[in-house]
């Protein structure tokens, strides 16, 4: 049996996770990161071995987070597609919402992805939860939460038919016949459900991985029910190694009701960090962006983030009790209830829980030196509250140079994470089987 190790995906969003990591950035002008930024830091993650690159997306942005965020809102396909040539193992993972696209193009958009890279791709899948998106899209409302699940499931199903529209062996390139591709060894999709109708084959034959990595980020019951069918690796905010124990082990099992194998999903929890060569450095460092950051950004982005009307705050005493019915409906159910839940625990005024989830919605923070945070990866990791993380360094490309270079040595030695490359696919790198055509 081959070794077992822990995966690491770096989440990789402009100048670092903490909303004022632009004003600390090493860099003459912190504006636009544009290629160069994005290009030191992949090569900086797979010299350190680490599995994935992660790039969300936001379909839109609130005016008032320009005002105090950087923005680097790249479509996140094109963009890893420009780091396909400068990297050669790391694996290369982008959002794209069930909601405003359509099956056959991100179907095509992945399978290209997956291509040209050898087999590097995978997809986050996302329902989408802001308000601004559907105006964007021409939509007056956004569709309720459970709606948009209920018609993920149909979308993802989709996709997947698209992908095995060729069996492997399709591609014959007989000179001698002048046959290309055996017609027999096509199925087109043919899908006309609920929701969404697609009919032909990709223009392209099916994808080194069969099909690229799919990841979901949900963890309300929704979202899990989501992952339990569909998802290889999970991204969840959890904030113990109890919670993380229970969330895995709830995954687990809904995966295996869903005739899967329970080791065919990862649960990778969000990690945000800080680090210093000692722990009076790493709390420098931490109080640095904290003394850089915005009371009014937090209060305003509070509501943002659950999918609530930011300009609702100025309803509210910022000091005052907790607005906890507008979190009850908001639209990003796992934020709004990791709200709730600290509010409640601490109780905490309405700007208390706002600096409470700055730059951390709900999840893990680590502060201190690198042995310290690879102590606390091998802990989750070995008592099966994690199998992995997705690392969001608050400060980039700063934090992940400190990880790579401190961090990832302590992980090796300790057999913690894979010495090196194996050298083939994303999902021969996690581990992860490459599955069957539906077809065959």
């Amino acid at each position: 049996m081959a070794p077992r190790f822990a995966n690491l995906c770096v989440f990789v969003t402009g100048y670092g996770y903490h909303e004022a990591s632009w004003k600390v950035a090493t860099v003459d002008h912190p504006g636009l990161p544009g290629l160069d930024h994005f290009t030191q830091i992949a090569q900086l993650a797979e010299r350190g071995v680490l599995d994935s690159l992660f790039f969300a997306d936001g379909l839109g942005v609130v005016p008032f987070r320009t005002t105090y965020m950087a923005q680097s809102g790249y479509d996140p396909i094109d963009l890893l597609a420009t780091l396909i040539p400068v990297t050669k193992h790391i694996g290369l993972a982008a959002t794209a919402s069930t909601t405003y696209s359509q099956p056959w193009d991100v179907a095509r958009r992945f399978a290209t992805l997956d291509h040209l890279s050898g087999g590097r791709a995978a997809w986050n899948i996302v329902t989408s939860y802001h308000a601004i998106a559907a105006a964007n899209f021409g939509r007056a409302d956004q569709p309720a939460h459970n709606d948009r699940y209920e018609r993920a499931h149909e979308y993802v199903e989709a996709v997947c038919k698209v992908w095995d529209g060729w069996e492997d062996d399709a591609v014959v390139a007989d000179r001698a016949t002048g046959v290309w591709a055996d017609p027999a060894k096509l199925h087109p999709p043919d899908h006309h459900g609920a929701e969404y109708g697609v009919a032909g084959i990709l223009p392209i034959p099916r994808s080194p991985q069969g099909r690229p990595v799919l990841v979901q980020a949900g963890s309300s019951p929704a979202g899990v029910a989501l992952a339990a069918r569909f998802a290889e690796l999970v991204f969840t905010p959890q904030a113990s190694v109890e919670q993380g124990i229970a969330f895995r082990e709830r995954m687990r099992s809904e995966a295996a009701s869903n005739g899967r194998s329970p080791d065919s999903v990862r649960l990778l929890p969000g990690l945000s960090f800080v680090l210093g060569s000692t722990d009076s450095e790493a709390k420098r460092g931490w109080q640095e962006l904290e003394d850089a950051s915005s009371s009014e950004f937090r209060l305003l982005n509070l509501f943002g983030i659950a999918g609530i009307d930011p300009l609702t705050v100025g309803e509210f005493d910022p000091d005052g009790a907790f607005p906890f019915h507008l979190f009850d409906a908001a639209n990003n159910k796992t934020f709004a209830q990791a709200v709730r839940d600290a509010a409640t625990k601490g109780n905490l005024s309405f700007r208390q829980t706002a600096d409470r989830f700055s730059a951390l919605p709900g999840g893990l923070h680590f502060t201190g030196t690198p042995e310290g945070l690879a102590d606390l990866i091998e802990t989750w990791w070995r008592d099966g509250a994690a199998d992995g993380f997705t690392l969001q360094p608050l400060r980039l490309p700063r934090d992940l140079e400190l990880f790579v270079e401190s961090v990832t040595p302590i992980l090796r030695r300790r057999g913690v994470v894979k010495p090196e490359y194996l050298g083939g696919t994303l999902r021969e790198e996690l581990g992860l089987a490459r599955p069957a055509n539906m077809h065959v």
